[in-house]
């Protein structure tokens, strides 16, 4: 088995506190969640003035509001961070939650060039992963690799369209990929995402899946970009690819929607242009010895996060408790994993970490999604709770 390596070096951004970072923890004392302050002195429960991530993001300023909010220490961060994983874990003691709560948990499919491609070659292949690699070679030698100039809506991007409509090479994926309008479809339900060191899972009927290492920003009812953390869309290439509308059940799946480990707000430290910047990276360890490098770039992105944002809330569609938008990522996994030809696809037992200096490392041990703690902590469960310790 693939160890865990969970600690404060391995989890926070590379400039440690410098920046706004707001975690939600459990508190079994409590028997709930709390939102909190990771700073240098520990861990600040902050709940009796923002009960919910949510609340804290309808703020003025979000970064502002956390730093002054004042509350109780109740950890070392690396204490938490060591209880956080379910097989090392007290059920006495704190652990790290996603940083997320009561926002809409939503994803931007096809942004980037490369797994526009791969979209395509899922569709064509209809789930068959040992017709892949032919598929790939014949898209590229029909529309090339390089699509990263190519400004979606754009009348060059629009005579690329009549081109492969006349070749008979048209794709709904090639439609959001270059078309004027961004796939923005509903990753997860609130309050189903996983946090770091959790068990993630993945259907135990897919034979053909993967990570999706990305950046998730938060949005709040105004449409405001708050803030970022980092995010694993797992996806089941072969359910996709037998038909689009099996969309729900290739990214919808229990523990499939991965986000931590924190929740770091934009300020003088953090920014969206540095998010328009970010290298996000991403480890696969197999239990067999398998390893996998990737990443994504964001600076390669099709469509700019706040073009994605503006698409997902405004005077057409509103989340009055917000969003958190997984950005889309361009790495999509093609390397032989058992034989040749047949890919990448996921073992019980890999760890995924994802990773971005700015925002730190999300790790996870991959599971069938049947085989992980069942989602039981809804809404409802968060508002009971909340009135029961007197924060409402």
């Amino acid at each position: 088995m693939v160890e865990l390596r969970l600690s404060v070096a391995e989890t926070a951004p590379r400039d440690l506190y410098a920046g706004a970072l707001a975690a939600r923890i459990w508190r079994p004392d409590q028997e709930g969640p709390s939102v909190a302050a990771v700073r240098p002195e520990g861990v600040v429960d902050i709940s009796r003035r923002f009960p919910t991530v949510s609340a804290l993001c309808e703020a003025e300023n979000p970064a502002a509001a956390l730093r002054a909010a004042d509350g109780d220490v109740v950890g070392s961060f690396e204490d938490v961070i060591a209880n956080t994983p379910p097989d090392r874990r007290d059920p006495a003691k704190i652990w790290l939650l996603a940083p997320v709560d009561l926002q809409a948990l939503k994803a931007a499919g096809v942004t980037f060039a490369t797994s526009m491609l791969e979209r395509v070659i899922e569709e064509r292949a209809r789930g068959d992963f040992s017709a892949a690699a032919a598929l790939r070679a014949e898209l590229v030698a029909l529309i090339g690799e390089d699509l990263s100039k190519l400004k979606p809506g754009s009348p060059a991007a629009m005579r690329l369209k009549d081109a492969l409509i006349a070749k008979g090479a048209w794709s709904q994926y090639l439609e959001v990929g270059i078309g004027p309008d961004a796939e923005i479809f509903t990753k997860s339900q609130p309050m189903s995402a996983i946090g770091h060191g959790a068990d993630a899972g993945f259907h135990h009927a897919s034979a053909w899946n993967n990570p999706e290492p990305e950046v998730v920003v938060v949005v709040n009812s105004r449409g405001q970009a708050v803030g970022a953390s980092l995010g694993n869309d797992v996806n089941l290439r072969d359910f996709e690819g037998r038909s689009a509308l099996l969309l729900g059940k290739a990214k919808d799946n229990n523990a499939s929607c991965a986000i931590g480990p924190l929740l770091r707000f934009f300020d003088d430290t953090f920014t969206m242009d540095d998010v328009r910047r970010m290298d996000v990276r991403l480890t696969v360890e197999g239990p067999e010895g398998f390893r996998l490098e990737g990443g994504s770039s964001i600076a390669q992105i099709s469509r700019d996060p706040e073009d994605l944002v503006a698409q997902m809330i405004g005077p057409s569609h509103q989340y009055p408790d917000g969003a958190a938008l997984f950005l889309g990522t361009m790495f999509a996994p093609i390397a032989d994993r058992d034989a040749p030809g047949k890919g990448f696809t996921h073992k019980e037992g890999d760890v995924v970490t994802v990773a971005a200096d700015k925002l730190g490392k999300l790790v996870n041990r991959m599971r069938h999604s049947r085989d992980c703690p069942p989602w039981t902590f809804g809404a409802g469960a968060l508002m009971k709770n909340l009135a029961k310790r007197g924060l409402l």
